[in-house]
C-alpha cells in the first residue's frame, strides 16, 4: 500500500466517528463507539508503521534536539508529513472524544467545540474550556444545581 493511500485512508477512516459525535450525540451506538478506544487502535497501527519507516539515523538524531529548520526538512519528506498528519487526526480525534465525553456526562453544549476540534483542534479543546467555564460560572451553580432567573 502507498502513503499516499494510507494517508487516504486514514483520512476517510475517522469521519465517521466525528459525524457520530456531532450529529448523532445520544445515539446509544455513538455512546459505546465513543467509549470505547478501539477507534485509535487502526490509526495507531497506521503511525507506527509510518514513523518506522520515516525515521533515518540522521533525522532521528536531528529529531532529538529539534530545531525548526530541522523539522521543516523532515516534514518536507511525504513519508514524514503522512506520519505527521495521521499524528494530528489521532491526537485532534481523542480531543474530540474527550469532548464528547465531557459533553455526555456534564451535559455542556459541544457541537460548536466537535466541529472547531475536527478542523483545528486545539481550537476546539479551547473552546469546550471557555464553555466549560461559561457554563459553570453562568450557567450552573458550584454544587451542580442549575441556576434560575427570577423576576422581581
Amino acid at each position: 500500500m502507498s502513503i499516499a493511500q494510507i494517508f487516504n485512508i486514514a483520512n476517510f477512516f475517522v469521519i465517521p466517528f466525528w459525524l457520530l459525535m456531532i450529529f448523532l450525540p445520544k445515539w446509544k451506538l455513538t455512546q459505546r463507539i465513543m467509549e470505547s478506544y478501539l477507534a485509535f487502535v487502526p490509526l495507531a497501527l497506521a503511525y507506527l508503521y509510518l514513523f518506522v519507516i520515516s525515521i533515518t539515523p540522521e533525522n532521528a538524531q536531528a529529531l532529538s534536539n529539534p530545531q525548526l529548520a530541522d523539522i521543516a526538512r523532515f516534514f518536507s519528506d511525504e513519508k514524514a508529513a503522512a506520519t505527521g498528519w495521521i499524528h494530528f487526526l489521532v491526537m485532534d480525534l481523542f480531543a474530540g472524544r474527550y469532548i464528547y465525553l465531557q459533553g455526555q456526562k456534564t451535559g455542556i453544549w459541544t457541537i460548536h467545540s466537535l466541529i472547531l476540534c475536527l478542523f483545528a483542534g486545539p481550537l476546539g479543546l479551547l473552546s469546550h474550556i471557555l464553555t466549560y467555564w461559561i457554563d459553570k460560572i453562568f450557567v450552573r451553580r458550584p454544587e451542580g444545581e442549575v441556576a434560575t432567573v427570577t423576576n422581581q
